[in-house]
Formats: C-alpha cells, sequence, structure tokens
C-alpha cells in the first residue's frame, strides 16, 4: 500500500515534459483531486471489515422490527376479538332494538351507532399507532445504519490515511481539504 501512495508522490515531483504534468493549482483541479481522495479511500478502505459489523447492526434491527411487527400483530389479533365480541354484542343488540322498536324505543338505536363508532374510532387508533411505531422504528434504524457505515467509513480511512502517508502529503492533503470546504461554505 505505500508503494501506491509513494507513487502518487513521486507522480508530484515529475517535471513536466510539455504535455502531461500534474497540475497543482487545486482551484482548477478540484474534481480530479476529489476523485483522487475518493478513488484512495475506497481502495484502502477495502480492507475494513465493515460489512461484519453492519451485518450484525442489521441483523439486530431486524429482530428488533420483527419483534415490534409481532407485538403488532398481536395488538391486531386483541382488536380482532374485540371486534368479534363487539360484533356480538351489536347482534344482541339488534335483536333488542327490534323488540324495542314495535314498543317504540329509539334509544337503542342511539347505543348501536354509539357502540359502531367506538369500536371503529379504536380500531382506527389501534392501527394508526401500529403504523407509526413501525414507521418511526424503521427510521430509527436507518439513522443508526447510516451513522454507524459513516463512522466506520471515516475510521478507516483515517486510519489508512494516517498510516500511509507522510507529513508533507498529509499537510498538502488537510490544505486541498479545507480549501474545497471553503468553496463549499462561500457558495452557501
Amino acid at each position: 500500500m505505500k508503494n501506491v501512495t509513494h507513487s502518487f508522490v513521486f507522480l508530484a515531483h515529475w517535471p513536466s515534459a510539455g504535455s502531461f504534468g500534474l497540475n497543482t493549482d487545486i482551484l482548477a483541479t478540484n474534481l480530479i483531486n476529489l476523485t483522487v481522495v475518493v478513488g484512495v479511500l475506497i481502495f484502502f478502505g477495502k480492507g475494513v471489515c465493515a460489512s461484519c459489523l453492519l451485518k450484525d447492526l442489521l441483523d439486530n434491527r431486524k429482530q428488533r422490527i420483527l419483534s415490534t411487527i409481532r407485538n403488532s400483530e398481536e395488538l391486531r389479533r386483541g382488536t380482532i376479538e374485540q371486534l368479534e365480541k363487539a360484533r356480538v354484542r351489536l347482534q344482541k343488540v339488534e335483536l333488542e332494538a327490534d323488540e324495542y322498536r314495535m314498543n317504540g324505543y329509539s334509544e337503542i338505536e342511539r347505543e348501536k351507532a354509539n357502540l359502531i363508532n367506538a369500536t371503529s374510532i379504536s380500531l382506527e387508533q389501534l392501527e394508526k399507532s401500529k403504523n407509526e411505531i413501525l414507521y418511526f422504528e424503521k427510521q430509527r434504524a436507518m439513522n443508526q445504519v447510516r451513522q454507524r457505515v459513516f463512522q466506520q467509513a471515516v475510521q478507516g480511512a483515517l486510519g489508512t490515511l494516517n498510516s500511509c502517508l507522510n507529513t508533507e502529503l498529509h499537510f498538502r492533503t488537510i490544505r486541498a481539504n479545507i480549501g474545497i470546504l471553503g468553496a463549499i461554505e462561500s457558495k452557501k
């Protein structure tokens, strides 16, 4: 790996042969410099076992999500049981309503409507709650995975760069990145 780094350092010291040379003007070669930096980071970052840690993290999140789904399904089953009880009760109320309707009572109709509305609202709230829980768990898992991958990539790249770069190249890289960040800040 040091040979590859040294080859980049030697390219910077080659005299220009007329038509080919290394342009050290940072503003004119931002895209090329950025491409080289990203290429070096990808090349040296291949040895990091981020996939092992990422796989464990994803497996843990998958188990949590599956557990949440199971809990939601149990809540749904409980709600369905409540709905069935409510339907049985509704049938009972309807039978009583027929009897009272003959006698002229309309209060049973109001009770039936209230029971249906309460059950419907309860079901809607449970479904909404389940969907919100799943959405937030998914977002939280995705954010944790993104953060973990970013941290591992940065740590791997910094470790590789610190072990492979000499002092002069290290300072030139820092100055180039500061220039890039300054240009980004000035555009904002």
